[in-house]
């Protein structure tokens, strides 16, 4: 299989520290967030990683290479307007073949075993979803009794998690993304869900939306403290 990691974001949010530097080159324990991903799909066996691209990404191809110094091999994305989730991983389904493929959100921390995410026959979609943190305390999905869903009108409050960005997805999810035009994940992976396509698992390791400079400062002491 196949890995993606998803790396056109501005980073709006983390400025003035992604002015200058992509986010997930930003530092954490010592490394990039992004290294942090390529050792542990190396370590779970994985050999072909894309990674796309939009705002600085020409740091990120000149601080990675072509990812032998992880055993992978490395193929870029770049997208002249970032093209949002969907938009992007669409734009490069041509490197990523036909087959399903591992997606990871660059701006994440995980210990998540990648290896372990596995997509069902005639499935679409297979998603890891982590406790609602406090930043996205109403959750994205219902997963209640290993039974993934948009909703549940009777138990909203307790049964929604929120999806880690971590997720396996067979290439005719996309099939209807315009190529090279912006398009969000969401409503792909919610008609999927609808059509019964989609299933999920609740990891309840680490994870780490780095979404501000406090989170990533707090993350890095974390992590430090650790070693």
């Amino acid at each position: 299989m196949k890995a993606m990691i998803l790396a056109a974001g501005r980073g709006e949010r983390m400025r003035p520290l992604t002015d200058h530097t992509p986010k997930p080159l930003l530092k954490v324990g010592g490394k990039p967030l992004i290294v942090w991903h390529l050792e542990r799909l190396a370590l779970a066996g994985f050999k072909e990683v894309v990674i796309n691209h939009a705002h600085l990404g020409e740091q990120i191809e000149a601080a990675l290479g072509d990812g032998s110094q992880w055993g992978l091999h490395i193929q870029y994305s770049p997208e002249k307007v970032a093209l949002e989730t969907a938009g992007g991983i669409a734009n490069a389904l041509p490197l990523l073949g036909s087959e399903p493929f591992l997606v990871v959100n660059g701006d994440t921390f995980t210990e998540v075993d990648f290896a372990k995410i596995k997509l069902a026959p005639n499935n679409l979609a297979h998603l890891v979803l982590v406790d609602n943190p406090p930043q996205h305390s109403q959750g994205d999905f219902v997963y209640d009794n290993g039974v993934l869903k948009n909703d549940d009108t009777e138990n909203k409050a307790n049964s929604k998690l929120t999806f880690s960005g971590v997720g396996v997805y067979h290439p005719s999810l996309f099939v209807r993304v315009q190529h090279g035009e912006p398009a969000k994940l969401a409503p792909l992976l919610r008609q999927a869900i609808a059509n019964n396509k989609a299933s999920a698992e609740h990891y309840q390791g680490a994870w780490h939306d780095i979404g501000t400079p406090e989170r990533l400062a707090a993350l890095d002491m974390q992590l430090l403290g650790e070693t």
